[in-house]
């Protein structure tokens, strides 16, 4: 209670705690001392301090309290910690940090760890120690020991941060810090603000007391070391600006929007939308490979993608807002065709399928902008080629498709998709490249081209031929309606593809030209040249422009009009190896494995130069100040290219490998003379200065460590960063070459590319497909994925104000940090050169043909140095005088780049938002699975699961319980399914539509319509259903807010629909109940958590939360609606609080409640708050008001009935107001929803606890209506004779359940415990239920008395799993230690141990009866344990004769050393409830499946594949089915003897258990707390 008490009195504690002076540290009796623990004079700080001698943690240490049971109790986010470690001796600090969900994590830090470490509930942090200034380098420290100079060190930990990064966990106070062996302590302090203590007059200064002495004049960063652990700001820091690239998997992919004014087209796995007049893009940012495929629907509001490679997946977006709004995967890989129909109601797809067959299919997207989900209408494979497939314009199940050799019309009619192929006659053999319609005009017109320039006119009707015209280089007019020629006449042109307008064609050829014909092909009336082959033309809607893109990667179009030609679009058509920035023109210059380096202008994305050579260029870079540039190549050779007289000078023999200059000019590093060491020299003089091995550093590892890029940090930190083949990267010190400082594992795989912010701030690094910006004193980082192919290069720009990425195209990054305040001008570049004007691009660019030039070349342009020093097998000689900017260009070389996937397309908040403190506002509780919905849910009336019953109530929802007297209507959420319940029946319906936890719902006041609201899957926008109650089919649905949906409400008239957004989206939203379209919306400074209608006047509402109470009016003026909000403060008697709930009674007064127990009374009319009074000591959650008496729910669990009238009364007389509490209830929870009838006479209220309660206030009852479990349930099981049922959760309970009713019957609590298995004892006479706690004990429980029978201690650790024999002589019960102990029910002794699993923790334990005599071996009963180690073992028993014998081991393989080893999936094995000589297993392994292994024949004898790892699995006595549950939220119903499945979606989370009846009539499943029953039909 004291500690409470502490808790929740946190004033004192601002703006910081002195630790020392509040615990007396020097007095011991709050404090705890052991060893060598002294205080001496300090000449340095000129003070006392504690010093701690001794090398031994455990021996000689400070506890702060004085014991481990006790708590510091302090809040702030921040420790400071002053303190000194002794030199060449090892320190330990552990510090014990609640967490807000309950749990105790340890954080330790010290020199004596090698590397970061973490568990559940242990961090342990590396700790480098500086040392002195001038002595080696004055931060970031020494690996090991303390240096002989080492200092003191002032040390800033974010707690926070910490706990939510490494754990994802939310820090509640610090409860104790002890700290060990060798150091000297001054103090340490907790505080919310972030302190500085080497200044003085900032904002923020060190207090005094806490501050080291600094002498006058003096600095304190020249005398002291300062590290902060905080967190990386601002989040993200860095935002996608433009691409430059085409194409990818296909350059015959782009688009014209409706309007013609802007261009869609992939970018390899980014899909870019371009404004055509100002270049401006937008990115649809969701693949994870190259799209293959675009199509819009008519009016350009929904495009649909598809990407190539084995997940070739679909995404239909929202082309407006660029959200995806679903993605669906059919096809196997190869997806190449794409075609949505006018209305946007059908797609229809081409790809292969798992035979590589050609597969064409069908998906009804009518309900898709709505929400709903996209289905396959129909679906056929073929064995002809097909090119491309398009559906008709004029009909949506008509489509024509062509290819080698073939023209075909296909039609969907009854679910089936049949196709007919055009009479082509003589043109049989035909490749047809492109098919096109005359939109608009009658359906009989239709076009087919082809490589041999003939183009076919088709009758649609008739399935034959109209017209043939051949395309010649020389066209002539045709004499004849039809074509006589045939193909030996010349060769035709080999047109790619065909777009039809209604007053001309344009074609696209091989030659490299776009054409525009008449529609009789008489004759070309314009036509434009490209560089390479036309892959695509497209016409705009209005015919004014056509689009051509060509397979050299050129995007552009062709104004009609006016004949002019302008390119949109110019790529590299293979990756781009490296880049150089020219700062002071703001150019680029890249370098492609497609043997091109060109020059780019960094604003209009066009395309200067284009420099072609025979090798391939693999670095470039920039002269810092003339227009001149060099180029390293393959074959050894270094160019360099003037831009302005277009000059290229021979160079040297050797490809540069690695190489980076400092800051000032005065040194150069690089990889060599080997792989394993890194050299410095002078780079004036090259005069070598430090040789590094890298090869040494690590003396732990088995294998040698190479050296792969090196980078200099600006000169005034004096760093050498070096990445290695081990992932690691080295802080060198440039001046000694001694190692400073180590990360290790610094992306997944190597690290291929690093740079250095120029201010020392900030650290990019590039591993395969990821970037990563790094704090670089701090530490802590941001990660940003997505490119298609692996990163070469990435870097800041010169301004520092971007970040440039390429591989395999050029990402051009807003780099988001705020910039130093150092008095200049970010608009200068580092050279101090402002920015010029960008000058215009010419078209086409100046290309210059650079293959014919000798590369061995003169003399004068020769250099032994590079012939030598790049490679890495021998470093003959160091004599070299070149320019430096020959030199610098290799510090480009050969560098992994990334881009980034940027999930932030509204407005950036550089501020993350906080999350009020206060339970009311509602917050999804923590998951780490993820829903996959790519999975085989079975049609409408085929299930082979019904859902029966939901268990429980979601008390971690807010207002997410409905009820109204007068219909009868009882609805509730429990995980993402909305129940409703009949109270007199006990029967329930669900509702199915969400994919997430649900945060609330709404009645309309005629009680025939309900809203739910949950969060969207994968960062998706939040999804609310509009329910009907009388058919329960979901009407309507809403995606809009941003974040979970924080509330909901219904106007008196039930006109409008009020949605508020959570504290990420602090926004009302407004929506006409008629059409549920949005009719307005206001966004607020701070979170909101309650709103309400008022019921007297239906355009009046109010909403409350942190910043106060929003008093909101609706305007109407014809069919726009406007919402107009005043805001009115907080009343200051009450202090500073936060609004939490708010009602209305019919007078025209408003209640609110605060977080401080606090009701405000306020006058709608006037605005004003009248009455304030204390009506509970915790936060309230709940008001309700009913005519003149007024409900109250709070955290404190008291629900309250307040008498109002009196004070009604009294204020409209203008008196003083008066209230008086009638009548209060403790409940078993926090309040979070209640509804009651008109007179508050009766209700039902919802808690945190998962409970619903009838409340009577007349007989001041309270009656259970729902139970459920508040946390994890860890097991569930039936009795044998299927009357009840038991669960068991981590809370320590385990509660019995009668069937079919669902009733809680009986509820076993054990305190501090959590309950891991259960299980019912197999006899039918006196049922007993017995749970295995994590303690290690057992606990027999009976129904009959309902009290504990015995207690068994047989493990040390956890139990993990419990099973009575099959007779029930005997229970066994395994421990998380792998050991199996079997026990007797009756005098509670452990009559075996069993050691076989021994340091495996045992998952499953199963006894079955069965005769085994085949082996020589007794027994009347087998059973069977499965270990983590992928082990199980089957053993024959007869307990009455005290056998137990080993029948067989069974040893499964899986991948060595995988990567995520804790988050593995568990090992399960279970008997064939047909057959017990049959044992399924499944488990991590090298494929998901499972496996029938026969005890008989010792093998496997059949396997199961699954889609999904199995977090459980279980057996049914009927039909040879099996349960599969998934990490993934997948339900797989299987059929063992065909394999059938289906696939079921109705969890929120992970499921963790699965169980069927003893008859195989119902199956149990679990995910966290929700617990679903069903009913078994069969497959």
């Amino acid at each position: 209670i004291a500690l409470q008490c502490l808790l929740c009195l946190t004033v004192w504690q601002h703006p910081y705690v002195n630790i020392f002076k509040h615990m007396r540290v020097e007095e011991w009796k709050k404090t705890s001392r052991e060893g060598d623990v002294t205080t001496y004079m300090d000449k340095t700080l000129m003070c006392s301090v504690f010093r701690i001698r001794g090398s031994i943690p455990a021996s000689n240490y400070i506890l702060l309290p004085k014991t481990s049971t006790q708590s510091l109790g302090l809040t702030g986010r921040y420790l400071y910690l002053l303190f000194r470690p002794s030199p060449a001796k090892h320190f330990v600090v552990h510090m014990d940090i609640a967490a807000e969900e309950g749990q105790v994590i340890r954080v330790s830090f010290s020199n004596l760890f090698k590397e970061f470490k973490s568990t559940a509930t242990w961090l342990q942090f590396p700790f480098l120690c500086g040392a002195a200034k001038g002595s080696f380098f004055y931060w970031p420290g020494l690996v090991g020991p303390a240096p002989s100079t080492v200092r003191w060190t002032c040390l800033m930990m974010d707690l926070q941060y910490i706990l939510s990064v490494y754990l994802n966990r939310r820090h509640s106070h610090l409860k104790t810090v002890k700290l060990c062996a060798n150091m000297s302590v001054k103090n340490m302090f907790t505080s919310d603000l972030v302190l500085d203590p080497g200044e003085t007059e900032t904002q923020s200064p060190m207090p005094r007391e806490m501050s080291f002495p600094v002498p006058k004049g003096g600095s304190w960063h020249d005398l002291y070391d300062y590290i902060r652990w905080v967190k990386l700001h601002p989040d993200p820091i860095l935002r996608l600006n433009r691409i430059i690239g085409f194409g990818g998997a296909t350059m015959k992919c782009a688009l014209w929007t409706k309007s013609g004014d802007t261009v869609v087209y992939p970018c390899h796995a980014i899909i870019v939308s371009m404004k055509i007049s100002s270049g401006q893009q937008r990115f649809f940012i969701g693949h994870t490979d190259k799209v293959s495929a675009l199509t819009f629907n008519g009016n350009s509001t929904v495009l649909a993608s598809a990407q190539t490679g084995i997940q070739s997946v679909v995404r239909v977006w929202n082309y407006l807002k660029t959200n995806c709004l679903a993605m669906f995967k059919t096809h196997a890989h190869s997806l190449s065709s794409l075609s949505f129909s006018y209305s946007g109601g059908v797609l229809c797809g081409v790809g292969k399928d798992g035979h590589s067959k050609t597969m064409v299919v069908v998906w009804n997207t009518l309900r898709v902008t709505k929400g709903g989900e996209v289905s396959v209408l129909a679906k056929a494979h073929t064995d002809v080629d097909i090119q491309t497939m398009k559906i008709a314009f004029f009909d949506d199940t008509r489509m024509v498709s062509c290819g080698r050799d073939n023209v075909r019309l296909w039609r969907v009619r009854s679910g089936a998709l049949r196709s007919c192929p055009v009479n082509l006659v003589e043109y049989h053999a035909l490749d047809f490249t492109d098919v096109a319609f005359e939109e608009g005009h009658s359906a009989d017109r239709e076009f087919a081209s082809s490589r041999s320039g003939h183009i076919l006119e088709i009758d649609y009707g008739s399935v034959a031929i109209k017209n043939v015209r051949r395309l010649l280089p020389a066209q002539q007019p045709h004499a004849q309606r039809r074509e006589k020629q045939t193909f030996g006449m010349g060769l035709g042109i080999a047109v790619n593809s065909i777009s039809v307008s209604s007053a001309f064609c344009a074609t696209g050829s091989e030659d490299g030209f776009l054409r525009l014909w008449p529609l009789d092909f008489s004759t070309v009336f314009l036509e434009a040249e490209h560089e390479g082959p036309v892959s695509l033309v497209s016409v705009s809607d209005d015919g004014l422009s056509v689009m051509a893109a060509t397979t050299s990667g050129n995007l552009g179009y062709l104004d009609v009009s006016s004949r002019g030609y302008s390119t949109l679009m110019r790529s590299h058509t293979d990756g781009v190896l490296g880049f150089s920035v020219d700062g002071i023109r703001r150019r680029i210059t890249t370098a492609s494995c497609d043997r091109t380096v060109r020059v780019w202008d960094m604003d209009s994305m066009q395309q200067l130069y284009d420099f072609v050579s025979e090798d391939t260029p693999c670095s470039v870079a920039f002269h810092p100040s003339l227009q001149v540039f060099s180029c390293g190549s393959s074959s050894g050779l270094v160019r360099v290219f003037d831009i302005a007289s277009n000059v290229v000078a021979r160079g040297t023999e050797r490809a540069p490998d690695a190489l980076t200059v400092s800051s000032d000019n005065r040194c150069l590093a690089f990889v060599g003379p080997s792989e394993y060491t890194v050299t410095i020299m002078a780079a004036r003089s090259l005069d070598e200065l430090l040789r590094v091995d890298v090869s040494i550093l690590d003396v732990e590892s088995t294998t040698l460590d190479s050296a792969l890029k090196v980078c200099f940090s600006p000169a005034s930190t004096g760093h050498l960063l070096v990445t290695t083949s081990a992932n690691k990267i080295l802080w060198i010190s440039a001046n000694t070459g001694r190692l400073l400082r180590e990360v290790s594992k610094v992306h997944k795989h190597q690290c291929s590319s690093l740079a250095v912010s120029e201010d020392g701030r900030f650290l990019l690094t590039a591993g395969h497909n990821a970037v990563k910006v790094w704090d670089y004193n701090d530490i802590p980082s941001q990660m940003f994925i997505g490119h298609s192919q692996p990163i070469r290069q990435v870097n800041f720009a010169p301004d520092q104000m971007a970040v440039v990425s390429v591989g395999d195209a050029i990402f051009f990054w807003d780099f988001l940090a705020h910039p130093q305040e150092t008095g200049t001008d970010r608009r200068l570049l580092s050279n101090g050169m402002p920015r010029r004007t960008a000058p215009l691009p010419t078209s086409p660019p100046p290309c210059l043909d650079i293959s014919s030039i000798d590369r061995i070349g003169q003399g004068e342009y020769r250099c032994s140095f590079f012939h030598s020093l790049f490679l890495r097998f021998g470093l003959n000689t160091f004599r070299m005088r070149y320019i430096c900017m020959c030199i610098y260009v290799c510090m480009h070389v050969c560098m992994y780049v990334c881009y980034f996937v940027v999930c932030y397309t509204d407005s950036l908040k550089v501020e993350k938002p906080v999350r009020p403190d206060c339970y009311k506002h509602f917050t999804p509780r923590f998951k780490t699975s993820t829903l996959d919905q790519s999975t085989a849910t079975p049609e409408l009336g085929e299930e082979g699961l019904r859902l029966k019953a939901v268990i429980g109530y979601n008390g971690n929802g807010r207002a997410n319980m409905v009820w109204n007297p007068e219909t009868g209507l009882f609805a509730y959420s429990c995980g993402c399914v909305v129940v409703v319940e009949n109270l007199h029946t006990g029967s329930q319906r669900h509702w199915l539509g969400h994919t997430e936890e649900i945060s609330c719902l709404a009645v309309t006041n005629d009680a025939q319509t309900v809203a739910s609201a949950a969060g969207g899957s994968g960062g998706s926008r939040s999804l609310i259903c509009i329910w009907n109650v009388q058919d329960g089919t979901c009407s309507n649905t809403i995606s809009y807010h941003q974040g979970a949906v924080q509330a909901l409400s219904f106007s008196r008239d039930d006109f409008f629909f009020l949605t508020v957004g959570d504290f990420t989206d602090p926004e009302v939203a407004l929506w006409s109940t008629r059409t549920y379209q949005l009719l307005s919306r206001v966004s607020v400074s701070g979170p909101l958590h309650d709103v309400a209608f008022s019921p007297s006047a239906a355009s009046q509402l109010a909403c409350v939360g942190s910043h106060g109470l929003y008093f909101c009016n609706t305007h109407t003026q014809g069919l726009d609606v406007e919402l107009k909000v005043q805001r009115v403060c907080v009343p200051e008697e009450v202090g500073n609080v936060e609004l939490t709930a708010l009602c209305y009674n019919a007078n025209s007064i408003l209640f609110t409640g605060t977080n401080s127990g606090h009701v405000c009374a306020w006058d709608c009319n006037t605005q004003r708050c009248f009455m304030t009074w204390e009506a509970d000591q915790g936060e309230i959650g709940v008001l309700l008001c009913r005519g003149n008496r007024l409900l109250t729910g709070s955290n404190t669990r008291r629900l309250r009935l307040w008498g109002v009238a009196a004070s009604c009364e009294i204020h409209r007389l203008g008196s003083s107001a008066l209230v008086l509490l009638e009548q209060e209830m403790m409940l078993d929870g926090t309040v979070v929803s209640a509804a009651f009838d008109d007179v508050m006479d009766m209700g039902i209220v919802g808690t945190t606890a998962g409970t619903l309660w009838y409340i009577n206030w007349v007989d001041n009852t309270s009656i259970r209506l729902i139970s459920g479990h508040k946390s994890k349930v860890n097991d569930v099981v039936f009795s044998p004779d299927e009357s009840h049922f038991a669960t068991c959760g981590e809370d320590g309970s385990v509660r019995v359940w009668t069937a079919p009713n669902n009733e809680l019957v009986v509820q076993f609590q054990v305190l501090n415990q959590s309950c891991g298995s259960a299980c019912w004892s197999p006899s039918k006479g006196g049922a007993c239920v017995v749970g295995g706690y994590s303690d290690g004990t057992l606990r027999i429980f009976r129904l009959a008395s309902s009290e504990m029978e015995l207690k068994l201690h047989p493990h040390p650790v956890a139990v993990t799993a419990i099973q009575y024999s099959a007779n029930g002589q005997v229970i066994l019960s395994a421990g998380r230690d792998g050991l199996m102990a079997v026990s007797s029910p009756v005098t509670g002794l452990t009559v075996r141990l069993i050691s076989d699993h021994k340091g495996a923790p045992i998952t499953t334990i199963q006894c079955v009866k069965k005769q085994y005599k085949e082996f020589g071996l007794e027994g009347n009963e087998m059973w069977l344990a499965a270990s983590a180690d992928r082990r199980v073992s089957v053993w024959a028993a007869d307990w009455m004769k005290d056998k137990c014998e080993l029948l067989d081991w069974l040893t499964f393989p899986a991948p060595a050393n995988p990567e995520e080893s804790d988050s593995l999936p568990p090992s399960l094995a279970a008997f064939s409830p047909i057959d017990p000589g049959l044992v399924v297993y499944t488990g991590y392994g090298v494929e998901r499946e499972l496996s029938f292994y026969s005890l008989a024949k010792k093998r496997v004898i059949k396997k199961i594949a699954l889609s999904h790892w199995a977090m459980c699995f279980s057996l049914s006595s009927k039909g040879r089915l099996i349960a599969v549950g998934s990490k993934e939220r997948v339900l797989k119903l299987i059929k063992s003897s065909s394999g059938r499945f289906q696939d079921f979606l109705h969890h929120s989370d992970s499921l963790q258990t699965c169980r069927f009846s003893p008859s195989g009539k119902l199956l149990f499943t679990v995910a966290y707390n929700e617990i679903l029953l069903w009913e078994v039909r069969g497959l």
